[in-house]
């Protein structure tokens, strides 16, 4: 697997992440914009794992994935020099939509857990089926894992 990322519990995927000041808030708390930056590179990582390089996907098939919808709790701050872990696991495979849960971990202990919609679309914007090598790709990592948060209840 590429960049360190290793796979992760319930067929997802881990990805490690070094807490930099770039960061960080000027008490050296990670921002919390950081934790987007930190989930968007996890689901890189875990499609890349599987198969799905992001620029040749784009470039050969003219499909993207954009963030649709996304629900973030911040449990406990992370801090400057902290490794992080950023656990990623598909929870929903839809028509044209992926759904994922991912969890920032230091030591094992949850500082954000996130719920995120991904929408698979064309080079205009436009939804798309997700192709039949998706599907089976990203089936073969779903969770047992159910979505956090109030729109999970």
């Amino acid at each position: 697997m590429a960049d360190g990322a290793t796979a992760g519990v319930d067929a997802g995927h881990l990805l490690p992440v070094r807490v930099y000041w770039e960061d960080t808030d000027g008490s050296g708390i990670v921002y919390h914009a950081g934790y987007l930056r930190f989930a968007e590179r996890a689901r890189t990582e875990f499609l890349r794992a599987l198969g799905f390089d992001q620029s040749t996907l784009l470039n050969e098939t003219g499909i993207a994935f954009a963030v649709r919808r996304m629900e973030i709790d911040f449990l406990s701050p992370a801090r400057l020099d902290d490794l992080l872990e950023v656990a990623t696991s598909v929870t929903d495979i839809g028509g044209a939509s992926l759904s994922m849960r991912q969890r920032v971990e230091r030591d094992g202990r949850a500082l954000a857990d996130m719920n995120v919609k991904l929408a698979c679309m064309d080079r205009r914007g436009r939804p798309v089926r997700l192709p039949a090598a998706f599907r089976a790709g990203f089936a073969g990592t779903m969770s047992n894992q159910r979505a956090v948060g109030p729109r999970a209840r």
